[in-house]
């Protein structure tokens, strides 16, 4: 099994694991409020910006997999993250124990194409490292730019739940 995230290169951008010197970068990009306005509207603490940094860092010793930091290959900058993970949300029983896509952006960094790109990335090494298998991922009902790069990469929406900040569409790739 899988141990450590690999370092996965684009054209763009350079895709590694993540490391507590990411901290500072992670936990101001999640408590911008443009970035959590369509993940749950509420900005993270310095804490729960911790806590993530360990959970991305702990799947893949556990699973196999997780999450990576996403780095502009031109200036070496950290500009957001992209990655697999099992939450344990007890959503949805076709969601649910399925490795779960994620991504996200820094603002200034958004609407050039990264998140499809690095997404791409992941995908493409989880099948190469694992074979063809389902994934899956959320996304606000209402955020078109997540839900354009789920359709991208060939996610198709199967069910709608209700989340406390708003209707959530369940997407799945086969």
């Amino acid at each position: 099994m899988i141990t450590i995230a690999p370092v996965l290169e684009t054209p763009n951008l350079i895709l590694r694991g993540h490391s507590a010197a990411d901290y500072d970068r992670l936990a101001a990009m999640w408590a911008d409020p443009l970035v959590v306005k369509h993940i749950g509207a509420r900005a993270s603490t310095a804490q729960e910006a911790w806590f993530r940094l360990l959970r991305y860092m702990g799947h893949w010793p556990a699973l196999g997999y997780g999450y990576w930091a996403v780095c502009e290959r031109e200036s070496g900058l950290y500009i957001g993250d992209v990655g697999l993970a099992d939450h344990k949300r007890g959503l949805h029983p076709e969601f649910d124990a399925t490795p779960e896509a994620g991504w996200v952006i820094t603002p200034p960094m958004a609407g050039r194409g990264f998140a499809t790109e690095a997404t791409q990335a992941i995908l493409d090494w989880y099948e190469a490292s694992y074979g063809r298998a389902r994934t899956v991922c959320m996304i606000e009902s209402v955020h078109t730019g997540s839900i354009r790069v789920a359709n991208k990469l060939g996610y198709e929406r199967f069910a709608e739940i209700t989340m406390p900040a708003g209707p959530v569409s369940l997407f799945q790739r086969l």
